[in-house]
């Protein structure tokens, strides 16, 4: 008598799916390239009063009025009998702007200058300098008299990715030459994002 076998069931070996591939154009490459070259690290804005007391108070106030954060006081480095001032003396006060809130800011403080930057305010590193004499010149300020008038200073820091070498805790090295901003590639930035004429 014989057995029935068993029939043997051939499997079916799916075949891998092919996975699609997007090709990047030079364009694309070269504008994600651009976009991540240049950026603004921080703005720090300064009210140099030169004394401390009530004045100071008054810049503090207008100081968080203007970015909508609290200000710190900067203190004096050195002893003058000429300016009477002594070492530590608060001085004057200063706000540090990151992301939304420095490029906001930005924008107000270019205004009161109409989009003018002269060519000297940016240094060899890409960063820039300028000062604002009035801040009743922001559109969200009027002239108070028991408050007076201040005058400021705008510093903006420039930064490539990558800069954290130089701040990190573990392997820190000095960002080289070739990484650095240069004052060109900061002129045309701020030409191209905040619409900047530099003045030379």
């Amino acid at each position: 008598m014989n057995a029935d076998k068993p029939q043997k069931t051939k499997k079916t070996v799916k075949s891998p799916s092919k996975k699609t591939v997007t090709k990047t154009t030079n364009k694309q490459k070269k504008d994600k390239k651009n976009i991540l070259t240049h950026r603004i690290e921080k703005i720090t804005a300064n009210f140099g009063v030169g004394e401390a007391g009530e004045r100071l108070k008054k810049a503090e106030s207008v100081l968080e009025s203007l970015t909508g954060h609290k200000p710190i006081e900067t203190l004096s480095k050195t002893t003058s009998k000429d300016w009477s001032l002594r070492k530590r003396m608060p001085i004057g006060c200063k706000v540090t702007l990151r992301g939304k809130d420095a490029d906001d800011f930005l924008k107000e403080a270019l205004s009161t200058r109409d989009n003018k930057i002269a060519d000297y305010s940016f240094d060899d590193q890409g960063n820039i300098s300028f000062g604002i004499p009035d801040h009743t010149l922001f559109k969200s300020q009027k002239y108070d008299p028991n408050i007076g008038i201040f005058g400021m200073d705008v510093c903006i820091t420039m930064q490539k990715i990558g800069y954290r070498i130089k701040r990190r805790r573990i392997a820190r090295r000095n960002v080289p030459h070739r990484h650095r901003v240069t004052k060109d590639e900061s002129i045309s930035f701020f030409s191209d994002k905040f619409n900047v004429e530099v003045i030379k």
